[in-house]
């Protein structure tokens, strides 16, 4: 069985499409291939990088990627993860089906660093069960 190609979509491609693309990498490479891209680009936030070592999954070496630059790559399944994501990209050119699945920005979390690694954890995890009840039944 081939392994089905995935595309996660948000915003900056800071956080929660790189948390995506880490998690389907990492655990579950043997059904699926990932990749992230955002609307615009930035960087990979430190928090993101962190919450992920946690789990001993290793995004450090990660970038933030602009959309455009899987342009004519043939994926079979195009995720947004953030609702700016699908209004300014409602389709994807090469994309066999596209899904939409918002979840909060933790880039936006205020507060101590304690706290806003918290609501990284907590997107963290969110993205992993939504992957692990949601994505793997509908897409193996």
């Amino acid at each position: 069985m081939s392994k089905k190609k995935l595309l996660f979509i948000c915003t900056h491609n800071s956080a929660r499409s790189q948390i995506g693309e880490g998690i389907i990498n990492s655990l579950y490479s043997d059904k699926f291939e990932a990749f992230s891209a955002g609307i615009e680009i930035s960087k990979v936030k430190p928090e993101a990088i962190k919450v992920m070592k946690e789990i001993d999954i290793d995004i450090s070496s990660h970038y933030s990627k602009h959309l455009e630059t899987f342009y004519g790559i043939q994926f079979d399944l195009v995720i947004t993860v953030c609702d700016n994501a699908k209004k300014t990209c409602p389709w994807f050119p090469g994309a066999k089906e596209m899904i939409h699945k918002s979840f909060q920005d933790p880039s936006l979390a205020t507060g101590s660093e304690t706290e806003k690694l918290e609501v990284f954890r907590s997107v963290r995890d969110e993205i992993h069960n939504w992957i692990k009840e949601d994505l793997l039944p509908k897409y193996t």
